[in-house]
């Protein structure tokens, strides 16, 4: 679902987050936001109150055929060969 508006940068550039965005994404006064430039898009988001536990869990779909002591093996020998060069 893509919800879409528009905001007016006032004289000091500052701009006013959306009510529907605020609701949406349970911005209250006093959050923070991370800004994001990608490719010339700005893209706001809440800060999470713990990084750790919002990361937690990401990708895991990766993971679930990986042997994850070969991956670690394979990632050392790569270092290993990177600081003798």
């Amino acid at each position: 679902m893509t919800n879409i508006t528009t905001v007016k940068v006032s004289k000091r550039h500052q701009i006013a987050v959306p009510a529907l965005a605020r609701q949406l994404l349970n911005i209250k006064s006093g959050d923070r936001l991370l800004v994001d430039i990608q490719d010339g898009v700005m893209v706001l988001m809440p800060e999470p109150e713990n990084y750790t536990e919002s990361m937690a869990g990401l990708h895991k779909d990766i993971w679930t055929d990986a042997d994850a002591q070969n991956y670690l093996n394979e990632e050392r020998r790569a270092w290993d060969s990177s600081a003798k060069s």
